[in-house]
């Protein structure tokens, strides 16, 4: 079954695409990776996201606007997509862009995902799965990090005690060998304050490089005062999201500093990221990181998470087969191919959910909607072959 995977993450910078094509051999699944890409946001759309991401406040008119673009633009990206494809697509899992993720305390009570799936089904032809998260939140889960169970099925076989990170906006991350069992949860900011400083001081949506990181000096004062956040020693499971990490919330931090030069803010909130990461690896006992997203494209940052863990082999997802850049991408197309087939794509003991849940809802395409007859019992790995 060869299926496209689609998500715009907490950067939401622009949507990234993986097609793999899945195979059942014996108890493992086989995912050769046919393409992966991604196609940034229009300018204008991408401003009218960030105005309307929290601090934001807009009406119900501008969601459905949003809703309506950011869907034509998952459309335009799964139409560019198949028209280079050999073979036509089975399915298409879309995560869409994410506007709000409800958590009170440490319980998630709703998420909201924007990009009608009508648009990417009636301009493909092909059935859309899409919604993935609420499922989860209605058992009890956080709704995330849903990419915990492809985590595992790629990690499965490997030696020693290793986790999968993931430095998207938020960062979050998969253990397998937790005392009862694995675990998963959101640490706190990877990009986001990061994006937010250099959004406001620059213009630009991210530090390109990590230049601006890598020419500034860490400010141990603000770095302290960002470090005391109550979230970070809340007990798991916990999620997070721009909801509480945004440009307000770091412009509350930075009236007490008002001095601070651009690039020592910017080298504070990477250090800020490699904190947080490198507390929590080294807390959970892991020996080896395999890292993806956006994050992992920043050498300075992921310079300070290496300084941090010299006893750690920080690593790439790429061993695993899975480019850091498309990981999450992957991740959307497997969770739709488990759903087709009737099986659970969330690990219950990663989300705090009360079981495993089939996910997301399913748009038809352009004929009647057929999936392949449900497995009994799922693949219990994962191995990706394809594009490096």
């Amino acid at each position: 079954m060869k299926v496209l995977g689609m998500i715009s993450g907490t950067s939401h910078d622009g949507i990234d695409t993986a097609v793999v094509d899945f195979h059942v051999h014996e108890k493992r699944l086989l995912g050769e990776i046919v393409s992966v890409g991604s196609t940034p946001y229009s300018d204008s759309l991408r401003s009218s996201l960030v105005a309307a991401l929290p601090p934001g406040q807009i009406d119900f008119a501008e969601v459905c606007r949003l809703d309506t673009l950011v869907g034509q633009a998952f459309a335009s990206a799964a139409a560019s997509v198949q028209s280079g494809l050999p073979d036509p697509l089975d399915l298409i899992c879309s995560h869409g862009q994410t506007m709000f993720h409800w958590v009170d305390g440490q319980r998630a009570l709703g998420t909201l995902q924007i990009g009608q799936s009508a648009w990417i089904a009636e301009t493909t032809g092909v059935p859309v799965l899409s919604d993935v998260r609420i499922r989860d939140i209605t058992a009890g889960g956080q709704g995330a990090p849903i990419v915990s169970g492809m985590d595992l099925m790629l990690m499965g076989s490997l030696p020693g005690h290793p986790a999968a990170l993931n430095l998207g906006g938020i960062s979050n991350m998969t253990v397998r060998d937790g005392s009862n069992g694995p675990y998963a949860y959101d640490l706190g900011p990877a990009n986001a304050l990061i994006d937010a400083a250099m959004l406001s001081l620059h213009g630009l949506g991210y530090d390109a490089d990590g230049r601006r990181g890598a020419s500034g000096r860490v400010h141990i004062g603000l770095l302290n005062a960002l470090l005391a956040e109550p979230y970070y020693r809340l007990p798991l499971p916990k999620t997070t999201g721009k909801e509480l990490f945004n440009g307000a919330y770091l412009e509350a931090f930075l009236a007490d500093f008002p001095e601070l030069d651009s690039d020592d803010l910017i080298a504070t909130l990477t250090a800020l990221t490699a904190e947080v990461v490198a507390a929590d690896v080294a807390q959970a006992g892991i020996d080896t990181l395999l890292v993806s997203g956006g994050g992992y494209a920043n050498p300075t940052l992921m310079k300070m998470i290496a300084q941090r863990l010299p006893q750690v082999r920080v690593t790439s997802s790429q061993e695993l087969g899975a480019p850091p850049a498309a990981k999450e991408a992957i991740a959307f197309a497997l969770i739709g191919w488990q759903t087709a087939h009737g099986l659970a794509g969330a690990v219950s003991g990663c989300t705090g959910a009360s079981g495993a849940r089939i996910l997301g809802a399913m748009t038809p395409g352009i004929g009647p909607l057929q999936l392949p007859s449900p497995l009994a019992v799922g693949p219990e790995s994962l191995t990706l072959s394809g594009v490096r």
